[in-house]
């Protein structure tokens, strides 16, 4: 079942033999067409998933390939994964709660030599990203990737670096991708007009067993604090826009959950709001659940799965009216999109619950992990030319 390309000899210094030139294009081809069958016959695989993004980090990357992990498994497939905790790593600049990995390559090639997987995925555009991609291209074997995060703009925001910079290290990256997966059309669109070639669509999904409603949890007093209760949760980082929210003039109590290099800030000039940091499992969708309106003020990212965790507790959403929003809830009746984010707060915070509960469960995370699967290969990818 396992394709024994992976374990062919590395190149000589002196160049490939013809016999390792055939090898290396049998195993290409051979990794190809596993990946387009099990896609089709549903047969089990054993996959590798590379990111720098993991717990304790909490995010939407980290939370949408847990929950890939666990449907994967549950449909009988294998999954490994390569995270950061699995080597020494140091703080990364200016945003210490994430951890780069340090000096990976050995260790990263072992883990998936031993692994020997049908598919690889790389999620990530980090140092285990960077080093998982050199492998792959190094020994001719065909691996998927995901765009989850604006790296570009949150490039531009901390260091201002020109945004085409970004853009440009993007491109190279996802290159040599047999598939690069995003999450919608939107993006799809926009990533063919800044020549990422042609992205295919991963959606996303929710637990909706999981992230239901409470209603005992919508009584006069949440935590004590004075209702309506307006909610963020996510990364307390520049680029997620959290001061729009906290600066709009609204009645009741602002919650921000979550942690990140703007949290001590924002707790310094926005006292009369509520940091929870970091909130995991059980009071996580609580929160979501308690809240009378979920904020979701970032004008940069490319889904923003949190909005359909807070729809599927039955929590109306308020955003402004761009990509992320516009893909997840467009004219759907379960909150409000407007360019004045206290007006969206004030229309959504009147949606039927119910409405919004009913809404998310339209994101199956089942039909989410298929598409996954069948993305990890195309069809019409040919093995690329040999040096």
């Amino acid at each position: 079942m396992v394709a024994d390309s992976f374990n062919f000899p590395q190149t000589s210094r002196q160049g490939p033999t013809r016999v390792r030139r055939a090898a290396r294009l049998l195993g290409r081809l051979r990794g190809r067409r596993m990946a387009r069958d099990v896609g089709r016959d549903a047969e089990q695989l054993k996959i590798v998933i590379v990111s720098d993004a993991a717990p304790p980090q909490v995010n939407g990357v980290v939370r949408t390939l847990e929950q890939l992990k666990e449907n994967l498994t549950a449909m009988g497939h294998e999954v490994v994964s390569i995270t950061p905790d699995q080597f020494i790593t140091v703080p990364m600049p200016t945003y210490r709660e994430i951890r780069l990995a340090l000096f990976p390559a050995r260790k990263l090639a072992k883990m998936i030599n031993a692994a020997n997987p049908n598919a690889i995925h790389i999620a990530t555009e980090g140092p285990l990203g960077l080093t998982a991609r050199r492998f792959c291209i190094n020994r001719g074997i065909p691996f998927s990737t995901s765009f989850h995060t604006r790296f570009a703009e949150y490039l531009t925001a901390r260091t201002g670096l020109p945004l085409s910079l970004g853009y440009a290290l993007l491109r190279w990256f996802h290159a040599k991708s047999a598939a690069l997966m995003v999450a919608t059309r939107s993006l799809q669109t926009e990533l063919e007009g800044r020549g990422f070639g042609r992205p295919v669509i991963w959606s996303r999904g929710v637990d909706t067993k999981y992230f239901v409603p409470r209603p005992d949890l919508q009584g006069e007093h949440y935590l004590g604090l004075p209702r309506p209760v307006w909610l963020y949760v996510g990364r307390v980082a520049v680029e997620k826009n959290i001061e729009a929210f906290l600066d709009a003039d609204l009645p009741g109590t602002k919650m921000v959950v979550g942690e990140g290099p703007r949290l001590e800030h924002l707790r310094r000039t926005h006292p009369e709001a509520c940091f929870t940091g970091a909130l995991f499992g059980e009071a996580l969708a609580k929160a979501y659940a308690a809240a009378d309106c979920f904020v979701f003020p970032s004008k940069t990212d490319t889904f923003g799965l949190v909005m359909i965790e807070a729809l599927a507790c039955g929590t109306p959403v308020a955003a402004y009216p761009v990509q992320g929003p516009l893909d997840v809830i467009g004219e759907a009746k379960v909150g409000c999109l407007d360019e004045d984010l206290a007006t969206a707060c004030l229309k959504a915070i009147d949606t039927p619950r119910e409405n919004c509960r009913e809404f998310a469960q339209n994101f199956a995370w089942e039909a989410c992990t298929r598409q996954f699967i069948t993305n990890l290969a195309l069809e019409e990818a040919s093995a690329p030319e040999l040096a």
